[in-house]
C-alpha cells in the first residue's frame, strides 16, 4: 500500500502515519456519508497527531488538513441554509463573530491575557496587528483569508512581555471557524 503523504526520513520526525491515516479515512466516510458521525470544521483544526520517526511531512499533512477543514464547513453551510435558510445562516455566522468582539475592542496591548512568568509569549503587536486585520474583514469587509490566520507566526517572546500562547490560539482558531463558515 502506497503512502499518503511523504514521510520525512529516519532522522526526523513527522505526524504519525497510522494516525494520520485513519483520521483521513474517517472524515472521508463521514463526507460521503458512508459513516454516521460527526465531523466539524472545528474538529478537524482541534486534531493532532503524534509525532514519530520517518513520519508523514507536517507540512503537507496541514495543507490537506487545512482543505478538509474548508469541505466541512462548506458542507455544513449547505446542510443548514436548506433546513433554516440563509437569513438564519448569516445570523448564526453573526452570533459567532460576536463572540469574538470583546476581545477585539480591548486596547491594543490589553486583548489577552499576558504569559506566564518564564514561559514563551507572543509578541504583543504582532497579534495586536492581526486582530486589526480581524476587525478589518469584519467590520469592513477587508480581504482576509482563513489561511492568513490560520498561518499566522509571532515572534517568540518572554513571560508578561508577550501575550499568553493559549489564549492567543485559541481566540484565532474560533476566528479561523468563522471565516471558513462565511466560504
Amino acid at each position: 500500500m502506497s503512502s499518503m503523504f511523504q514521510t520525512v526520513g529516519r532522522m526526523r520526525s513527522g505526524y504519525s502515519p497510522e494516525e494520520v491515516d485513519e483520521f483521513f479515512a474517517y472524515a472521508r466516510e463521514i463526507f460521503e456519508g458512508a459513516t454516521p458521525g460527526s465531523m466539524t470544521a472545528s474538529r478537524v483544526q482541534h486534531t493532532s497527531f503524534a509525532l514519530v520517526r520517518d513520519g508523514y511531512a507536517p507540512d503537507a499533512v496541514d495543507a490537506a488538513m487545512d482543505r478538509i477543514a474548508q469541505a466541512f464547513a462548506d458542507l455544513e453551510r449547505e446542510q443548514f441554509i436548506p433546513q433554516y435558510g440563509q437569513e438564519a445562516w448569516v445570523e448564526h455566522l453573526t452570533e459567532q463573530a460576536q463572540t469574538l468582539y470583546p476581545r477585539l475592542a480591548r486596547p491594543s496591548e490589553e486583548r489577552f491575557a499576558p504569559g506566564a512568568r518564564g514561559k514563551p509569549s507572543y509578541d504583543r503587536e504582532e497579534v495586536d496587528e492581526l486582530c486589526e486585520r480581524l476587525i478589518g474583514y469584519f467590520d469592513h469587509g477587508e480581504p482576509l483569508s482563513a489561511d492568513v490566520v490560520r498561518n499566522a507566526t509571532f515572534t517568540t517572546r518572554k513571560g508578561a512581555a508577550g501575550y499568553d500562547e493559549g489564549s492567543v490560539d485559541a481566540f484565532l482558531s474560533r476566528a479561523v471557524s468563522i471565516i471558513l463558515a462565511v466560504g
